[in-house]
């Protein structure tokens, strides 16, 4: 059995002030508080779906919009994410996941390669989904993808209804993660033909 992978990062600025955990050998359980309800509804679904057990709490300016809350999140749990894969010796790398749920379809494939890069197709006609502003989906992937070092792509199959759609991709993107972190016995160091990450 591995030495189990976590890391805690805590972030205070003028626009918000965030105190994270996470742990990638964890069952999924979660304690989530943004001050935005969607937001710790995806969060939850992400640690549930990827088997994370992620603690996180954030104090955000929602007093002027959503926007440096989800911003700012994407960075630390980046951050933490990376500092809990450590040094990457003997992790599949890659990872993988078609999705459905209900009309939405979404593709998420990673590679935890330390070259960051999101390619991000994920349309969603609606600005709002409850207390959420949709444009903020690609800021929080943006800000992980740079922050912790990853290669994300996502992309919509299908989908009408912008909820499921956002759903879909919080879950394709964890279950994506889960794969890409995972131990492999056929794997001496890291898996790269540089012999380094």
């Amino acid at each position: 059995m591995e030495n189990i992978r976590e890391a805690g990062v805590k972030r205070v600025t003028k626009e918000t002030d965030i105190d994270l955990t996470i742990n990638l050998d964890g069952s999924g359980n979660a304690e989530i508080d943004t001050g935005i309800g969607f937001f710790d509804h995806m969060l939850n679904s992400f640690a549930r779906h990827g088997f994370f057990d992620l603690k996180l709490s954030c104090k955000g300016d929602l007093n002027v919009d959503g926007h440096h809350t989800v911003e700012d999140v994407g960075i630390v749990l980046g951050q933490a994410f990376k500092e809990a894969v450590g040094d990457k010796a003997g992790i599949a790398r890659f990872g993988e996941c078609i999705l459905p749920m209900d009309d939405a379809c979404v593709m998420c494939s990673v590679d935890i390669s330390t070259r960051p890069y999101l390619v991000f197709d994920l349309p969603v006609e609606a600005s709002m989904v409850g207390d959420f502003d949709t444009e903020l989906v690609h800021e929080f992937f943006y800000a992980f993808s740079y922050s912790a070092g990853i290669n994300i792509n996502i992309k919509e199959i299908s989908g009408d209804n912008a909820h499921h759609i956002i759903e879909a991709a919080f879950k394709a993107f964890a279950r994506a993660l889960d794969k890409a972190v995972t131990y492999d016995p056929r794997i001496s160091g890291v898996l790269s033909t540089k012999g380094k990450l």
